[in-house]
């Protein structure tokens, strides 16, 4: 079974944060600039939280605040829930589907080494499955 570790080694993008006290517009424009759905929120190189579309959707938006006078403490997570490279793709599967969340950060040694998408995790499952079919045809027609 694969591992979050060989996701990440093959998604190769650097982990995108902001500060809590930076402004939700500035937040949802790295974002988009980016075509990411989440950012690390990091006080003092610490993981404090995570901010993500449907956080601004939800909590600035159809609340009537101001994107540019928002902080992004006032709308992020802070009950960060964050997985080790060496989790496996299932284990992940079950952690998002459960708390009914779309990213999780990777931490190795107190360090967020990754975020990992919903849809990462969709992509690596078609593609051990796509392979595992190309074995069994390949064993099939000899």
């Amino acid at each position: 079974m694969t591992i979050i570790r060989q996701v990440i080694g093959a998604k190769r993008h650097k982990v995108l944060s902001i500060a809590p006290d930076d402004n939700v517009y500035n937040a949802i424009k790295l974002m988009a600039d980016n075509n990411v759905g989440s950012l690390i929120v990091l006080e003092n190189e610490k993981l404090v939280g995570i901010i993500t579309e449907r956080d601004y959707s939800r909590k600035v938006i159809l609340k009537g605040k101001s994107s540019p006078k928002t902080q992004v403490r006032e709308i992020m997570s802070t009950q960060v829930i964050c997985v080790q490279p060496d989790e496996t793709i299932r284990e992940c599967m079950a952690i998002m589907t459960d708390k009914r969340i779309r990213h999780l950060p990777v931490i190795e040694d107190d360090e967020v080494i990754a975020v990992v998408s919903i849809g990462d995790l969709v992509k690596s499952i078609i593609s051990d499955q796509k392979f595992v079919i190309e074995q069994l045809e390949h064993y099939i027609t000899g």
